[in-house]
């Protein structure tokens, strides 16, 4: 397994324990349960953006930014349904 699958790897396990943590969060209704899942899901956020940035510096993670044009013609698209 090279270093990209391992970085993949670790970014799509962040990805779903976010997701965990919200749902704890969100249904938590006891006020110290509460905070230490917000807690541990703004570690958990934190830890998730520090590996995409990694990913991103590697160019294993490549943005493409998107023109106003095809924003508006999506938009217009999808009013429309």
């Amino acid at each position: 397994m090279n270093d990209k699958l391992i970085m993949e790897s670790i970014l799509l396990l962040l990805k779903s324990t976010v997701e965990v943590y919200v749902h704890g969060t969100l249904e938590s209704s006891n006020k110290i349960i509460h905070s230490a899942l917000k807690n541990g899901l703004d570690e958990i956020m934190k830890m998730q953006f520090d590996v995409f940035l990694k990913m991103q510096e590697a160019g294993w993670y490549k943005i493409t930014n998107v023109d106003t044009k095809t924003i508006n013609q999506t938009y217009k698209k999808l009013q429309t349904k």
